[in-house]
């Protein structure tokens, strides 16, 4: 049974049987002294701070400079990451950054729904919440069925549609997290996060000029913007651009399409589940801890039993766990890697954006 530990290439690191590989040594040539057995706790840590302390090291780089030039912090700690890719050939570092991709973007996705109520969402009233529906089940359906025209993988195109239709980069890894494992998992959830980050942030841009020259008012503009623009940051930015009411219409949309994450990754991981036990009469669907934590914060939240000042620590906890999570899924992938997956994934991801733009457009000018 694989743990966070494990790395997805393992028969590329026979190597870390030995901790000196970093240094060039041998555990077949030195003759370690005798240790005291260490404590479980005290050997976890031995085995994950290196790889650990290198991720926060780049999470906290890339956040000084997102706040010094006002991008999006996932842009600085993706690449970032990547040059530090050596770390994950070989050396001590390799546990901790498996750790770092894996336990730790958990945490990070189970703590992101502290912030969201259910109060907040039923002020929304009926037409957002379907029109946010429509276009998160449109655009995973659209990314799976356009994927298999493209000769990629459904699982590239569930994963596209669920970063595009839900909350970008955050949606990325959670849908990651139980999709099936493959050699090109850890190419395809870093592809997808750099692409849909750079599509968020020229939305962002875009948009606001997009909805005042065709005369949207400020209720609407602010169901375009939260319905359509990917990444939270970038929706709160283009929607009080406009006006502090577009902002919070904006905001509250947005908030609804991330509680969408839930049921979603939910659903994924059913499916998932299901598939892989065909035949098994014992087969049992197992429910991933970070969903039932991701749950049990909204439900907290919404009964007024999680304090503000919890729910601000939640928050800050959860970002950046997400951020050390990206720079170590950097850390796992080559630009070598990314440059050989060609045009096809990104395509389809700019026709997912394109979409979700339409369906939301299309109702808000129609059915408002």
């Amino acid at each position: 049974m694989s743990t966070d530990l494990d790395t997805d290439t393992a028969a590329a690191h026979a190597i870390f049987q030995s901790y000196d590989g970093m240094e060039g040594l041998s555990a077949d040539t030195i003759a370690l002294p005798a240790q005291p057995r260490p404590t479980v706790w005290r050997a976890f840590f031995f085995q994950i701070y290196s790889g650990l302390l290198v991720a926060v090291t780049i999470a906290l780089a890339a956040t000084w400079l997102s706040q010094q030039y006002r991008s999006p912090v996932m842009l600085f700690a993706l690449p970032f990451g990547m040059t530090f890719h050596f770390l994950h050939e070989d050396g001590r570092c390799v546990p901790g950054i498996e750790f770092s991709s894996k336990a730790v973007l958990r945490v990070g996705v189970a703590l992101l729904e502290a912030r969201i109520t259910a109060t907040q969402i039923l002020e929304l009233g009926g037409m957002p919440i379907a029109t946010v529906l429509g276009g998160i089940i449109s655009t995973i359906a659209l990314g799976a069925f356009v994927a298999r025209r493209l000769g990629l993988s459904r699982s590239f195109g569930v994963l596209s549609g669920g970063a595009v239709g839900i909350c970008g980069a955050s949606a990325a890894l959670a849908i990651a997290s139980v999709l099936p494992r493959t050699v090109e998992s850890e190419r395809d959830t870093i592809l997808t996060v750099v692409t849909v980050t750079v599509l968020s942030t020229i939305a962002m841009i875009a948009y606001p000029l997009f909805v005042t020259a065709i005369g949207l008012d400020h209720i609407h503009a602010g169901i375009f913007l939260g319905g359509t623009i990917h990444d939270v940051a970038q929706v709160v930015g283009a929607g009080y651009l406009i006006s502090p009411q577009t902002g919070d219409v904006a905001t509250y949309v947005k908030l609804l399409r991330v509680t969408m994450l839930l049921p979603v990754v939910f659903t994924i991981a059913f499916v998932v589940s299901r598939r892989a036990k065909v035949g098994q009469s014992s087969a049992k669907v197992r429910l991933p801890l970070f969903l039932v934590g991701f749950a049990v914060l909204v439900a907290l939240n919404s009964l007024g039993l999680l304090p503000k000042v919890a729910s601000d620590a939640a928050n800050e906890v959860s970002r950046w766990s997400l951020v050390t999570a990206i720079a170590a899924l950097g850390m796992k992938t080559s630009f070598k890697d990314l440059a050989a997956v060609g045009w096809r994934p990104i395509a389809l991801m700019v026709l997912e954006t394109v979409w979700i733009a339409a369906v939301t457009l299309i109702a808000v000018m129609f059915a408002y």
